[in-house]
């Protein structure tokens, strides 16, 4: 780990921490991450950066749980089990914070681009490119008018609907690292076709994330169609 790649970290855990207090006393704080009440008031009011073992244990540990319970707050469900997670996607600061707790904790390695679908899933990926310093692309299901050369991923759900993607073609290079991220995984079918278009462009998949998992069939059939790791932030039970 570089220099850049230390502070990066440094302000990361930063961040956490005065996410956690804005709910929390020193005391209660101190409770959940073990670290002194002191300490973390210097950390909080910017008097002082943590260690880069304590800044790794409050990004990848408590940062991931907090993050996590957080997202699990704001979800709601309605009678038929859809999910409503617009109190999430739509809070890019919130989207800011889980990208480098996901990218430690799930160890992603850096990717070039980072690929995901519209329009739920923007906001995510503008997120994680941002954290990792790499472009942003996402797949539509209609094509653009000025765009001459797509790559095109198509499946026929068991519902009987056709669903296909649409990305243009020069978004990927051949051999670029792609980073494959949604808002959500349930059946995984989504995810499944934003993998073809990486396969398509002969690209190199270094993971698939998602923010909430609603079920284990999705993260299970992401699994068995890459090596790379496979990851939520939170899983609700599907029923």
């Amino acid at each position: 780990m570089n220099r850049a790649e230390k502070a990066a970290l440094q302000l990361q855990a930063v961040a956490v921490l005065r996410m956690l207090k804005e709910t929390r006393t020193y005391d209660e704080l101190e409770s959940l991450t073990d670290l002194p009440a002191g300490d973390l008031n210097r950390y909080v009011n910017g008097h002082v950066l943590p260690g880069i073992e304590r800044a790794r244990e409050v990004v990848e540990g408590v940062g991931r749980d907090a993050l996590a319970a957080e997202l699990e707050a704001r979800v709601e469900f309605d009678d038929e089990g859809y999910v409503d997670n617009s109190g999430i996607v739509f809070d890019q600061s919130f989207l800011d914070l889980v990208a480098p707790v996901a990218a430690n904790a799930l160890g992603f390695e850096r990717p070039d681009v980072v690929l995901t679908a519209a329009t739920d899933g923007i906001t995510l990926g503008a997120a994680m490119a941002g954290y990792f310093d790499a472009r942003v692309a996402y797949a539509k299901k209609s094509k653009e008018t000025a765009v001459e050369e797509f790559i095109e991923s198509r499946q026929r759900l068991a519902s009987g609907i056709e669903l296909t993607y649409y990305l243009p073609a020069r978004a990927i290079s051949r051999g670029e690292r792609v980073l494959v991220v949604d808002d959500l995984i349930r059946s995984g079918e989504t995810q499944e076709l934003l993998l073809d278009i990486a396969t398509q462009a002969d690209a190199e998949v270094s993971g698939v994330f998602a923010l909430i998992a609603v079920g284990d069939e999705g993260i299970e059939r992401a699994r068995d169609l890459t090596d790379a790791p496979v990851g939520a932030l939170s899983t609700f039970d599907a029923e």
